[in-house]
């Protein structure tokens, strides 16, 4: 067995040839003529002179073994709709969708934006995109127009590809309206729509513009259209992400360094076999419904599981229903998830046939110790965390079981994975901090590794100038997350540089302090937030939804757990720590992906404008904090 040390050193010092032997996980029309050129820094170009095809390695290389083995599991507990694909009707599927595409005008290095709720067609048009050199945008659909229509002016795509509604939580929500009022906003409106009519609601045609998927479709019933090979270093899509300031970043992804590193991520961190089925329960706009819905399932020869629906409906237990129902090996949630989850019945959890399901893997944000505990002991099954963002498109932190097995440790996400030069800086002075338990900025030694953003789509300067420079004295890319590492070399992520509280001159990592308040036994959620205080300049206020919430409709049952919990933070980080107040709500401030909205919850206890609340999933605890906020 290979020790994973060895193997993480290698990659960083023979790197071509580490990253040559991983190159042979996929297939190649043409093999590359050269491994990385870095001669541009900050810039890498992987796989020179390779040409490949990203839906070739996901669905047509599996064709000759594997044509009557599910590919696709698409589950809509919103519809009620079940249906499972094979890779042979897979890849008839898409090459309908790839036959309109083209019909429809699109062509190699066109932009194609997918504005869809979670529907097979939707993995479709994503497949058909890369089959065909196109760079698919995925736009979120709990994104409304105003921020649809600026994705839209950056990637100018040439099609928009969108459905009538989504579901959620048995409420139908519907997509025309909001896509009609984007493309009206709009400076380069696209010249096609391509609509699919779930049925769910009417909706108005633009004569000339759009189109029906399903008429298109009977169209092209046999049709064949073979892959393009693309050179290594052609974009297979963009994906935008919320800057601190400005507009939304468009991560610009190659083809052949993707692919690669999705092969070998499948292999080496989750110990994925051909024929297995892996169930991720994000969606596809975000990076891990692009890499472990769509891509890194097929690329490895398994089954995935693509779900439309929430965790709690029609019951608690509908997760683990579904891993019982398809022999699930491989689930991929977020601590959020979990944490909602953790609200419902516990026997839910042992309530169905988990036997097949070999590990529960959480990413997104951090994952307190506490909910990893109870999830672990509820399933029986190793929980394994692990740390990465969209520009890096896999997993910078984590435990590569596949290469030799290793212990997680609650609350880390684990250990650098291979290709990723890994180091905390301070970040003033940009000095390499090398002792256990010193607090830094995680950054990464350029080049970043196969699969990682090649730079941001129409914006090279801006790619340097966000990432690249901001620690002092050193070209490195920026995490903007500060981080420790222990005796054993793993990493715990305590916040962004930007969440980092300064309390009368001490730093503080919102993370430590709400690590502490969870593991109060009434504690279901919390977030902690640094806001402006006269005095000591920074102030911690703790905000809190309780597993029970009885006790506190009265003032005096507010004030016995606040005092609780700030007696808990004081034993274990010291009244340093302790947040000023603690305010109860009956759901934290998320948006419609589950990520916590901070900033919006700062400015509203700073009085201040919450700013863009487009993506917020419901607006009343931010009413909740204002309330309770409120001068008596």
């Amino acid at each position: 067995m290979t020790r994973y040390a060895d193997f993480y050193q290698r990659s960083l010092h023979d790197r071509d040839g580490f990253w040559r032997e991983q190159a042979q996980l996929i297939d190649w029309h043409r093999p590359a003529t050269q491994v990385c050129d870095a001669s541009n820094p900050p810039f890498a170009r992987w796989f020179v002179g390779g040409q490949t095809n990203l839906c070739h390695n996901a669905i047509d290389r599996h064709l000759k073994e594997r044509a009557d083995q599910p590919a696709l599991i698409y589950v809509s507990t919103e519809t009620g709709q079940e249906q499972t694909y094979t890779f042979a009707q897979l890849s008839d599927e898409v090459q309908r969708m790839a036959a309109i595409l083209q019909t429809l005008g699109v062509q190699q290095g066109d932009r194609v934006l997918i504005y869809m709720p979670m529907i097979a067609e939707a993995a479709f048009a994503m497949l058909a995109c890369v089959r065909i050199g196109a760079i698919h945008s995925v736009v979120f659909g709990g994104f409304a127009s105003h921020s649809l229509a600026t994705r839209i002016d950056d990637a100018s795509p040439v099609l928009v590809i969108s459905a009538d509604a989504g579901s959620r939580g048995g409420k139908v929500v519907p997509y025309k309206p909001l896509l009609d009022e984007a493309i009206a906003l709009c400076k380069q409106p696209p010249a096609s729509v391509l609509m699919v009519n779930r049925g769910l609601v009417p909706f108005d045609r633009v004569e000339g513009r759009d189109h029906d998927h399903a008429s298109l479709r009977e169209q092209h019933l046999h049709a064949k259209v073979p892959c393009v090979w693309l050179d290594s270093e052609h974009p297979s899509y963009t994906l935008y992400t919320s800057g601190t300031t400005g507009k939304p970043k468009g991560v610009q992804r190659d083809t052949g360094g993707y692919t690669v590193a999705l092969a070998a991520s499948m292999q080496h961190i989750f110990q994925a076999k051909p024929g297995e089925v892996y169930f991720s329960t994000s969606d596809i706009g975000w990076v891990v419904g692009h890499s472990y819905i769509i891509y890194g399932p097929l690329i490895a020869g398994m089954a995935t599981v693509m779900y439309e629906g929430l965790p709690t409906r029609p019951h608690g237990g509908v997760w683990w229903e579904l891993v019982e129902k398809h022999r699930v090996t491989h689930m991929f949630s977020a601590p959020t998830a979990v944490r909602v989850l953790k609200k419902q019945d516990p026997a839910l959890l042992r309530q169905y046939d988990l036997r097949s399901l070999k590990a529960l893997y959480l990413a997104g944000e951090p994952l307190d110790e506490p909910t990893a505990q109870w999830i672990a002991e509820g399933l029986g099954k190793p929980i394994i965390d692990n740390y990465w963002q969209t520009e890096t498109g896999w997993p910078i932190l984590t435990v590569a079981n596949g290469v030799e097995p290793m212990p997680s440790k609650f609350g880390s996400p684990g250990v650098p994975m291979y290709g990723f030069h890994v180091k905390l800086l301070d970040d003033h002075t940009g000095e390499e901090l090398t002792r256990a338990n010193e607090k830094g900025v995680l950054v990464i030694e350029g080049p970043l590794p196969p699969g990682c953003l090649q730079t941001l789509w129409g914006d090279d300067a801006r790619f340097v100038n966000t990432y690249w420079k901001s620690v002092p004295g050193r070209m490195v890319y920026s995490t903007f997350d500060w981080g420790v590492k222990d005796e054993e070399g793993y990493f715990y992520i305590l916040g962004r540089t930007d969440d980092v509280i300064n309390v009368a001159g001490h730093r503080l990592g919102t993370r430590e302090i709400e690590e502490s308040i969870a593991s109060h036994p009434n504690v279901a959620e919390v977030a902690v937030v640094g806001v402006a205080d006269a005095l000591k300049g920074q102030v911690a206020m703790a905000f809190v939804v309780a597993k029970d919430a009885t006790g506190l409709t009265e003032a005096q049952g507010r004030l016995k757990l606040e005092g609780e919990i700030m007696k808990i933070v004081d034993a274990q980080l010291g009244a340093v720590a302790r947040p000023a107040r603690v305010l109860f709500l009956s759901l934290l401030p998320k948006t419609r992906s589950g990520k916590l909205l901070r900033r919006a919850i700062q400015a509203v206890c700073e009085q201040r404008d919450p700013g863009d609340l487009t993506t917020i999933d419901d607006p009343t605890p931010l009413q909740q904090i204002k309330a309770q906020l409120q001068p008596n």
